[in-house]
């Protein structure tokens, strides 16, 4: 039910936001817009001046009288505008056989065709933009400012592929990096289908560690390599051993069974490995170095969160810098978007892999809303920039297509036959619910 609501909630809100661009654009340049659903098919409910509040369909014969039936219907997998005078996905061409009417779509200049097509893919840049500019005014960015490796544990992955504690990562893929976050960044996002050339610093040498794609884990929340810092106490449970240790909130774990630490990670390992033993800690709290000993229960663990003293860059940005980095984050992601169309295309990377349809949305939207609001803000934005860059292929059904078919109509002065636009839309449709079918198979095998 968590994935059901929250992939409602998701689409309902992008869909609204790119829908009311339409809507709101046709009436300012003298359209009628005589549907506004949210969701396809059978009508539910929904609400219009005429008939009021009403559930199921309509009569067939009903007549709004240029006011606009706002309705919710069955399928929550977009919605649409109905513009009076123009071929979309409704397939209506009743009007076809009449005379032009003044607040008709097919009657207005070329200019403001373009500007009512458009305004959908503007809402979601708008959304997107407004998402990361508030992310980037209100919530402090924090950097890792590290690029050195702390620890490495035997017979892992990056153990086997050479890389050792203290290794300082200085570029990947000829990038340079300054944090870590720039690593994580190059290593499973920028170069996703491509092999890594990763130079590092060892002993004041420059070497060079090649790896595989096949080798990198899929997820980024999969441990590989970890980076130099100093594991700190973020809680402490009632009850559990490290309480009756004496172990408290925001201590630093300098040495653990006499093993100086590097990572959190080289923390766990070393408690989950001794289970019902005895081991010293050595930790800071405040100015003061202690010495005391814990003994993990029967789980293995030892009753904490353990999270990271850094060290850690704290940036803050202005309401007017906080639209650039906006703009700026916007970029990097269209950016990221193509060249990932690119790679899939050339067969680097499956396609299963980078586009996802209603289960993996819901899936991320469930997963982002766990994590905090801000965290599903921050995806509802990523996907609303990506439902823009979409919608605005020159593609038939989309945003795209229908711009193209007015520039042409624009560039002969005269519309293109009602029947030539239908076969362009109903092949489109056609087309966009086989990789739309595709896509949600893709979601099922890959659960």
């Amino acid at each position: 039910m968590d994935y059901v609501i929250y992939f409602v909630i998701t689409i309902g809100i992008l869909v609204f936001v790119h829908e009311f661009g339409h809507f709101a654009a046709a009436k300012l340049t003298g359209m009628r817009a005589d549907i506004f659903s949210i969701g396809f098919g059978k009508r539910l409910f929904g609400w219009n001046k005429i008939s009021g509040f009403t559930f199921g369909d309509l009569p067939k014969d009903f007549d709004g009288q240029g006011n606009t039936d706002y309705r919710i219907c069955l399928l929550p997998l977009g919605g649409y505008v109905k513009i009076a005078g123009m071929v979309d996905e409704s397939f209506d061409t009743e009007f076809a056989s009449k005379e032009p009417q003044p607040y008709e779509f097919r009657s207005k200049p070329a200019w403001k065709k373009v500007i009512v097509i458009s305004a959908g893919v503007f809402m979601n840049l708008m959304l997107a933009l407004l998402i990361f500019w508030g992310r980037n005014f209100f919530q402090e960015k924090v950097i890792l400012n590290t690029t050195t490796i702390g620890y490495i544990k035997s017979n892992t992955l990056a153990d086997s592929l050479g890389f050792r504690p203290d290794d300082k990562i200085l570029s990947i893929n000829n990038k340079a990096v300054s944090n870590w976050g720039d690593v994580l960044n190059n290593i499973y996002i920028s170069t996703l289908g491509e092999n890594l050339d990763i130079k590092i610093q060892r002993d004041g040498e420059v070497k060079n560690i090649d790896v595989l794609r096949t080798k990198i884990p899929d997820e980024s929340n999969v441990v590989f390599i970890s980076p130099k810092t100093k594991p700190q106490i973020g809680e402490v449970w009632p009850g559990s051993p490290a309480e009756k240790a004496g172990i408290k909130t925001k201590d630093v774990l300098l040495k653990l069974a006499g093993k100086e630490l590097h990572s959190s990670r080289q923390a766990v390992d070393i408690i989950s490995s001794n289970k019902d033993k005895r081991i010293p800690v050595v930790l800071l709290r405040g100015k003061d170095t202690l010495q005391l000993s814990v003994t993990p229960g029967d789980d293995a663990k030892i009753g904490v969160a353990i999270g990271s003293t850094g060290p850690f860059l704290y940036k803050s940005y202005g309401f007017f810098e906080s639209f650039y980095y906006g703009w700026k984050d916007i970029a990097n992601v269209t950016d990221l978007t193509f060249s990932t169309f690119v790679k899939v295309f050339k067969g680097k990377v499956q396609f299963g892999k980078v586009f996802g349809g209603p289960i993996k949305i819901a899936q991320i939207a469930t997963t982002s809303a766990e994590n905090g609001f801000s965290s599903f803000l921050v995806f509802l934005g990523v996907l609303s920039l990506s439902l823009a860059i979409i919608n605005i292929i020159p593609f038939p059904v989309l945003d795209g297509g229908h711009l193209i078919i007015i520039l042409v109509e624009g560039a002969m002065r005269r519309e293109i036959p009602i029947k030539v636009k239908i076969a362009i839309q109903n092949t489109g449709f056609v087309i966009l619910l086989l990789l739309m079918a595709f896509i949600i198979y893709n979601d099922i095998i890959n659960l």
